[in-house]
C-alpha cells in the first residue's frame, strides 16, 4: 500500500490513475499539515488579515470576513467556481488529479487538516470519480473550475462516477457511510489553487508519448524497407556529428530494427543518390520531438515536487506569503511544445505515406492496390492522414501566448496551459491514427517485395500487422481494421512484439 509523503513520482501518479490503489497519509506528513494548520488557527484567533482566510478572492481580498462566516466562505468558493463546461474528464484524469493534489496539500504548506487529504485518498481507494468538466480553466489561480469539480463531492455536492454510475456526491457519501466535510478555514482555497488538472493531463500524455515514440521509429523503418531507402543516414557516425539526444536515440532504434535486411542487400548497387527528407532526416525530426518531450518530463518532475497553493503558509517563518505558485506558465510553454512535437511527427509520417502510394515516387502499384482502376487501394488514407495533420497545425496553435484577463482584471496574465494540455491530447489521438495509416501502407509495400525480407525487427512488425489485417488484395471496409492497428500502437502491444525480438528500443 503506497504511502503519501514525499512527491509521487511522474510513473507513480501513472499507475495510480489507471489502477486501483490504496494511498495512506505518512504520519511525517500528517504532522507537517498539523504544524501548518496550527498556524492558520492562530492567525484566525489573533484576527490577522490573511488573504482567502479571513478575506474574499480576487478582486475581493479587500473585503474582510467575520469568523463566524469563515466555514461558509470556503462552502461558498467550490459552489460558487464550480461552473466547468464541456465534456468530463476521463476518470484516469480525476484520479491524478486527485493524488496530485494530495500530495501538493500534504507537503504542509496549505493550512489544510489531514483528513482533507485522507478523504481524497479515500475517494482514489474505493473507486469514487468526481465529474469535472473538461473546460473552463484559465490556467492561473490555479485550475480553478476543474477542481472545484473536484472537491464538491467531499462537502456532499456535485456528481461522481461510482461503480458504473453517475451519482451527487451526497448518495455516495451515504453508500459509503460518510458526512460530508465542513470545511474549515482555509481548505476550500487549498483545494482549488493548484495546477492539478493540466498536470495530469501531461502525466498521462508523457507516458503514452514514450511508446508512440517507438511506434512512430518502427513505422519509419517499415516506409523506408517500403521504398527501398538507404540505412547509411542512420549511421551513428552521422548523428554524432550533430548529437542531439533524440536523434541518437531514433537513429539507434532505426538500426536495430533495419538489421539483417535483404531489401537493403537487394539495391545496394542502385542508381539513386538520396532519399526524400521524410526517409533520410527521420532521427533529425523524430529526435527533435523526443527532446521536446524531454523538457516536459522535467517541467512535470518539478511541478509533481511543487506547492502550488496561495497563499502559501510558512509556519517555520510564522508568516503567510500572497505569491503566484498557482501560475500554470511553467507548464503552459511546454505542453505547447509538446503539441508541436506531436503534431510533426504526424506531419511526417503522412508525407511518408505520400511517397509510398504514389507511384511516380515509389516504383510500386499506385495506391498500392493490385488492380488500379477498378480498386482504389488505400488512396483515402492518405486523404484521412492529410486532414488530420491539417486539424493539428490548428491545434498546435500556441495556447500559451493567448492570455487574457479575470477577475475584474485582478487576474491580468494567465496561462491558458490546461487548454494547451487539452489540445494535446487531441494532437496526440490524431497521430495515432496517421500512425496506424503509415503502417497499414507499409505492410502492403512490403507485400510486393516478397521474397525478400526486411530487416529483423520490421519484420516482425510486418507479420503482428498480418495478425489483424490481411493483405489488401481487393478494395473492403479499411476503417476497423485500421481501428485495430492504431489500438496496437496506444497499448504498446506492437512496440512490444518487436521488442521481443530485437530488444528494448531507446
Amino acid at each position: 500500500m503506497p504511502e503519501l509523503n514525499e512527491p509521487p513520482a511522474l510513473e507513480q501518479v501513472v499507475r495510480a490513475a489507471r489502477a486501483p490503489e490504496r494511498w495512506t497519509l505518512a504520519e511525517e506528513a500528517r504532522e507537517r499539515m498539523l504544524r501548518s494548520r496550527a498556524w492558520v488557527e492562530r492567525a484566525l484567533a489573533s484576527g490577522a488579515v490573511v488573504y482567502g482566510v479571513t478575506t474574499g478572492f480576487g478582486k475581493f481580498a479587500r473585503v474582510r470576513i467575520a469568523p463566524s462566516e469563515v466555514r461558509e466562505l470556503q462552502r461558498n468558493l467550490l459552489l460558487s467556481h464550480a461552473i466547468g463546461v464541456g465534456e468530463p474528464f476521463p476518470d484516469e484524469v480525476v484520479r491524478a488529479m486527485m493524488l496530485l493534489r494530495a500530495a501538493s496539500l500534504a507537503r504542509g504548506y496549505s493550512g489544510a487538516r489531514p483528513v482533507v487529504v485522507e478523504r481524497l485518498l479515500l475517494f482514489l481507494s474505493e473507486g469514487v470519480h468526481p465529474v469535472v468538466p473538461s473546460q473552463g480553466s484559465v490556467g492561473a489561480s490555479g485550475d480553478l473550475a476543474p477542481l472545484a469539480h473536484m472537491a464538491l463531492p467531499l462537502i456532499g455536492e456535485g456528481e461522481v462516477r461510482m461503480g458504473g454510475e453517475r451519482l451527487s456526491g451526497a448518495v455516495a457519501l451515504e453508500r459509503l457511510a460518510l458526512e460530508p466535510l465542513t470545511l474549515e478555514a482555509k481548505e476550500g482555497l487549498a483545494l482549488v489553487n493548484g495546477t492539478q488538472a493540466m498536470t495530469a493531463l501531461l502525466a498521462l500524455l508523457e507516458a503514452d508519448a514514450r511508446a508512440l515514440f517507438k511506434a512512430a521509429d518502427l513505422a519509419a523503418a517499415m516506409t523506408v524497407e517500403a521504398l527501398k531507402g538507404s540505412h547509411r543516414p542512420f549511421a551513428e557516425a552521422v548523428v554524432r556529428l550533430r548529437p542531439h539526444p533524440g536523434a541518437r536515440s531514433v537513429a539507434a532504434n532505426l538500426r536495430r530494427l533495419l538489421a539483417g535486411s535483404e531489401i537493403e542487400a537487394s539495391h545496394a548497387d542502385c542508381d539513386k543518390v538520396q532519399d526524400a527528407y521524410s526517409l533520410r532526416a527521420v532521427p533529425q525530426v523524430h529526435g527533435a520531438s523526443r527532446d521536446a518531450f524531454a523538457y516536459l518530463r522535467s517541467a512535470l518532475e518539478v511541478e509533481l515536487a511543487s506547492v502550488t497553493d496561495n497563499p502559501l503558509i510558512l509556519p517555520e517563518d510564522d508568516v503567510a506569503i500572497s505569491a503566484g505558485n498557482f501560475h500554470g506558465q511553467p507548464l503552459a510553454l511546454p505542453a505547447d511544445a509538446a503539441k508541436v512535437a506531436l503534431a510533426e511527427l504526424a506531419s511526417i509520417s503522412e508525407r511518408r505515406v505520400e511517397q509510398m502510394l504514389n507511384p511516380a515516387l515509389s516504383g510500386l502499384p499506385a495506391f498500392l492496390a493490385e488492380r488500379g482502376g477498378l480498386h482504389s487501394g488505400l488512396m483515402i488514407s492518405q486523404y484521412t492522414a492529410a486532414s488530420l495533420v491539417s486539424e493539428n497545425k490548428v491545434l498546435a496553435h500556441p495556447a500559451s501566448v493567448d492570455s487574457i484577463p479575470t477577475s475584474a482584471n485582478q487576474e491580468d496574465h494567465v496561462s491558458m496551459g490546461t487548454t494547451a494540455a487539452r489540445q494535446a491530447r487531441q494532437v496526440y489521438e490524431n497521430v495515432l491514427w496517421v500512425l496506424a495509416i503509415e503502417l497499414a501502407s507499409a505492410a502492403q509495400a512490403l507485400d510486393f517485395h516478397r521474397p525478400l525480407r526486411p530487416g529483423r525487427g520490421v519484420m516482425v512488425a510486418w507479420r503482428r500487422i498480418r495478425e489483424e489485417i490481411p493483405h489488401l488484395d481487393r478494395d473492403r471496409y479499411l476503417r476497423p481494421e485500421l481501428e485495430r492497428l492504431r489500438e496496437l500502437v496506444r497499448s504498446g502491444e506492437l512496440v512490444r512484439a518487436v521488442e521481443r525480438e530485437v530488444g528494448p528500443l531507446a
